[in-house]
């Protein structure tokens, strides 16, 4: 009938209109990229694009260099690098592998390395000595003490020492620090690597004799 306007029963424009609200909601967190789900869903910890390994690991040592090993931090973790140094022919002892185990982990990474992902934690102003009279057998005086060094330093420093033949013992380092504290020991053990954060595991502290 002309002039008269029909509407829709209430019910029937409920049905229609929900579905539609809902196809418009799925299209919109499509858009997104957001996938809906009716199960939560933990896919984990993003992966890490840092591949934490330089071309040249493994290459042969130039003439008149020794290789070393040291950790450096890589993907919120430690990782080892090799590298090489000059060899001096005067000097073999063991203050010297400290110092120049701790000058190389002072060292900015060079190019390869920083692409590759790794840094160092390690402050430039640190340095090593000897044991003083009474200290343990292997023990290396820092001139900070070593609870107050920044944990991934600290970390850094013991597993380097630790993984070194000359002055490790057992994966475990005896450090102490410029103060009268006694040293004390630390192990360099799978979680120090992987968490490096937190403060290296101590060992058995050494008695003072």
């Amino acid at each position: 009938m002309s002039g008269v306007r029909t509407r829709a029963p209430r019910a029937l424009r409920r049905a229609v209109v929900v579905p539609a609200a809902l196809a418009a909601g799925a299209a919109l967190l499509a858009g997104c990229g957001i996938r809906t789900t009716s199960v939560p869903v933990d896919a984990g910890a993003a992966p890490s694009r840092m591949p934490c390994r330089t071309t040249s690991a493994g290459a042969t040592a130039p003439a008149d260099t020794v290789p070393l090993r040291i950790y450096l931090a890589c993907a919120s973790q430690l990782v080892t690098v090799e590298r090489s140094v000059e060899v001096d022919e005067s000097r073999s002892d063991r203050l010297l592998v400290a110092q120049t185990l701790l000058a190389e982990l002072q060292r900015e990474p060079d190019g390869a390395e920083r692409r590759a992902g790794f840094s160092t934690n390690v402050p430039m102003g640190l340095r090593v000595s000897d044991a003083r009279e009474g200290d343990p057998e292997g023990t290396l005086r820092l001139s900070e003490q070593p609870d107050d060094l920044p944990p991934e330093a600290l970390a850094q420093v013991v597993c380097t020492y630790a993984d070194s033949d000359t002055l490790g013992s057992g994966g475990s380092v005896t450090l102490g620090g410029p103060g009268d504290y006694a040293p004390r020991g630390y192990l360099c053990t799978s979680e120090t690597k992987s968490r490096p954060s937190d403060v290296p595991t101590l060992g058995a502290s050494p008695e003072l004799s």
